[in-house]
């Protein structure tokens, strides 16, 4: 099982002050590590935002020792704007269009994702998203990673 891990717990990961469910479940992937992939947009979500230069260099590089899912973008963003008018025909607004590109990461990879945003779970209810949880860590722990389109 492979997991992209959403901007949302990236975030909270680098923050000590924050304790929540998924920021715990990104620690033990990390400690035990887990089959961890980034998408380029996340990179960038995460990088753009951080304003101090020794801090852009560390989590910088943190973040490059992980896998960089590397599929055509034009594949993926034709997926994320079907998502996207799929989720609105059924009555499902999503606050941000690019969680529908991650989440086409995700589906198009077969991959699960470790998120702390409601608007994946609206879109798992949806589509073929799958979600991470610790339940899925359990259910799929032998399971290899897969190929990459």
């Amino acid at each position: 099982m492979s997991i992209i891990v959403d901007t949302s717990v990236w975030i909270d990961s680098f923050n000590p002050k924050i304790n929540t469910p998924e920021k715990n479940s990104l620690i033990q992937l990390i400690q035990n590590d887990g089959p961890i992939y980034l998408c380029p947009v996340i990179y960038q979500e995460i990088l753009q935002g951080i304003r101090d230069d020794k801090a852009f260099k560390r989590i910088k590089f943190i973040l490059q020792q992980y896998r960089m899912i590397d599929i055509d973008i034009m594949h993926v963003t034709n997926h994320a704007v079907d998502l996207y008018r799929h989720l609105r025909k059924n009555g499902i607004t999503i606050r941000k269009s690019i969680d529908c590109l991650i989440a086409s990461y995700a589906i198009i990879t077969d991959m699960y994702l470790l998120h702390n945003d409601s608007d994946f779970t609206q879109i798992a209810s949806e589509s073929k998203l799958k979600i991470f949880n610790r339940a899925s860590l359990r259910q799929h722990h032998s399971t290899p990673p897969p190929t990459l389109p």
